[in-house]
């Protein structure tokens, strides 16, 4: 069976034009990079090249340089300003990584699917919070709302940029049913996770790093159920004096998520993820790209990717992104039976890796 697995990662990335190099081979795995446009496709062109084939895409600045976004929220004080009597919701963590394996509470040998602590603070505040964000100290803030924030809590903004990308509405046949504002810096990094939305990402500043894998590599990531928790604010002391704590949910639920952190903090980290997921890191290297300020990632639904980011001029990455629903049709029906192949090297663990639900789903 692992076999005949592997055989399907190498020609779906062949079909896909985007190779199979090996972890060690860097320079074939730079060369399968994310195809790139100098400018946005027409809707046909975009539906069957990238859209019907599940293919990634960038696109360059041209796409981003009429909105005046692109001018105004890399200053200091635009969005400071113009959002200074505006509530915000601020994900807060110790270490920069929410929605993501942490050690258990209880069990620290064990793992727990860790949710953010989130407040409502004036839009100032989260800027200073976000700017000042420092594992060393224990907390790390990051604007991340998952609710279509952009047209909600941020619409003193939304006309900086445009409401929807009409190339890709076209070609989808739908409007996006939200549109998010991401802010943070490089603290912030998102774990492998999967939407079940087509997702256009646009950066505004700074810079994103992906990571990203085929939903066929399914397996690779070795999706277990792990319990779930959120850190939770100590009593006393204002925000800049906030300590996070982790909490267990109440009543008690699982999470289906990756166990796999592609980017170890240390050696012995790193032989440690490799030797619990050889799938992982003995396969194919992750399709890495970078989308740099004015540019566009057309994301594929059911793509796995991990991000981190790097900050702009102003000490921030910002983003936003337009998420389309998903067609569920004859690829997700697909997606289904590959994901009920069970093999010995991907189903031990706490949880079966076969989840029957929609695991692994996260916004960046």
């Amino acid at each position: 069976m692992e076999r005949a697995v592997r055989e399907l990662w190498a020609e779906s990335r062949d079909l896909l034009g985007l190779g199979s190099p090996s972890p060690d081979d860097t320079a074939a795995a730079t060369a399968s990079a994310v195809p790139r446009a100098d400018l946005p496709p027409t809707p046909l062109a975009f539906l069957r090249d990238h859209v019907s084939p599940g293919r990634p895409l960038i696109v360059s600045a041209a796409a981003t340089r009429h909105w005046p976004a692109a001018t105004l929220w890399p200053t200091d004080s635009y969005l400071t300003d113009t959002l200074r009597s505006t509530a915000v919701s601020l994900h807060l963590t110790p270490d920069g990584r929410a929605d993501a394996l942490a050690p258990h509470p209880r069990r620290p040998s064990s793992k727990c699917f860790a949710s953010a602590h989130v407040r409502r603070v004036d839009f100032p505040a989260a800027i200073e919070l976000i700017r000042g964000s420092d594992p060393a100290a224990g907390l790390v803030a990051y604007a991340q709302q998952q609710d279509d924030c952009l047209r909600g809590e941020y619409a003193a903004v939304a006309g900086d940029v445009d409401a929807h990308v009409p190339w890709a509405s076209e070609a989808l046949g739908c409007l996006p049913e939200a549109v998010n504002l991401w802010i943070g810096n490089a603290h912030s990094v998102t774990s492998f996770h999967k939407d079940h939305y087509d997702n256009i990402y646009a950066v505004v500043s700074g810079e994103k790093h992906f990571l990203l894998l085929p939903p066929t590599e399914h397996h690779r990531l070795y999706v277990r159920d792990y319990p779930a928790a959120h850190y939770v604010a100590e009593e006393g002391g204002e925000h800049q004096q906030l300590r996070l704590k982790l909490e267990m949910d109440e009543p008690g639920r699982m999470v289906p998520w990756s166990s796999v952190d592609p980017c170890p903090a240390s050696p012995e980290e790193m032989a440690a993820q490799a030797a619990a997921f050889p799938l992982y890191f003995d396969g194919p290297a992750p399709i890495r790209c970078t989308v740099r300020a004015g540019e566009m990632l057309y994301l594929p639904s059911m793509w796995f990717h991990h991000v981190s980011q790097s900050p702009g001029p102003n000490g921030l990455t910002i983003a936003v992104n337009y998420w389309y629903d998903m067609q569920f049709d004859i690829k997700y029906t697909y997606f289904n039976f590959l994901r009920s192949l069970e093999f010995d090297d991907c189903s031990s663990g706490k949880a079966d890796a076969l989840e029957e639900g929609d695991p692994e789903e996260k916004n960046d």
